[in-house]
């Protein structure tokens, strides 16, 4: 970029970012439920100062100069608690399209009699606005992904609640698909809630499992021989007739462990081996 042109957008800084902060409000996406006007327009200030303070020619198309650092910053931290606050990618796009348009726009009324100097600094400021749309789309899809990352853990440890439905008795009900990851964090909860509460019985129910293929039996026969590990018998329940059908084509050995086709029978069966009973009241005695 000449010299000439970085001195008038220098001096055309203010009347760029009114133009800019116009365009952001006046689109439809805007949105005012997740950023306010105030904090939008603080952005929009920082990143414009440090952008034209490095639009010179010795480092116009070199985004990888250190010169260029304190920008890439900025936008990837607006790019970063964008996807954490629930932004669309294409509304952080357009928050960089739009001082795209308000740069040009400033450009086209300060260069209106010569089409050729207009195109060459219009045709610079397009590639480094796309050059730096690039960077804020990455770094925003890395935010994303860390957004889901940490919904899926969390999710996965809502999903794995150990109970305990009696003094010595602990039930797993497990919901969905069992991989390797799910199994630790399945075997740790249970294993860890066994020495908190000295429970000698452990059920894990897989009613809500959708499908037991080898590796999902792979899986629970890991979780069984670990809670044996620490002193406890575990049951399987939650066998449904599709199941077990299952396990007996693909030839699965389930035979040392016990399982039961409900929680309920599950839960009845500890209770005789733990030499409890539990009856029906019928009817209260009255006084």
């Amino acid at each position: 970029m000449s010299l000439k042109t970085h001195q008038l957008l220098q001096k055309k800084k203010k009347i760029i970012l009114e133009l800019w902060m116009k365009n952001q409000l006046a689109d439809e996406g805007l949105r005012e439920d997740l950023i306010s006007n105030e904090e939008l327009r603080m952005q929009s200030e920082e990143l414009i100062d440090a952008l034209i303070g490095n639009l010179s020619g010795a480092n116009f198309t070199n985004l990888d100069s250190e010169e260029w650092n304190p920008v890439i910053e900025i936008l990837g931290g607006i790019a970063i608690t964008r996807a954490r606050q629930g932004f669309s990618p294409r509304e952080t796009g357009n928050f960089v399209f739009s001082l795209k348009e308000a740069i040009l726009e400033v450009l086209q009324g300060e260069i209106p009699n010569d089409a050729k100097a207009l195109y060459a600094e219009s045709t610079k400021i397009n590639r480094l606005m796309d050059n730096l749309s690039v960077v804020t789309f990455e770094t925003f899809i890395k935010g994303r992904e860390e957004v889901i990352l940490r919904q899926t853990d969390e999710i996965t440890e809502i999903s794995t609640p150990v109970i305990r439905v009696w003094d010595g008795i602990l039930a797993l009900p497990i919901i969905g698909t069992l991989d390797s990851a799910r199994t630790q964090i399945v075997m740790e909860n249970l294993l860890q809630e066994i020495v908190e509460t000295g429970s000698s019985i452990a059920i894990l129910d897989i009613s809500g499992v959708p499908a037991v293929d080898s590796l999902v039996a792979q899986h629970l026969i890991k979780t069984v021989s670990a809670t044996r590990l620490m002193g406890a018998e575990c049951i399987i329940s939650g066998i449904r007739p599709e199941i077990a059908q299952t396990v007996v084509h693909l030839g699965i050995d389930l035979s040392n462990i016990i399982t039961k086709a409900t929680l309920a029978s599950a839960l009845a069966y500890s209770f005789r081996a733990m030499r409890l009973e539990v009856r029906k009241i019928n009817s209260l005695q009255k006084n």
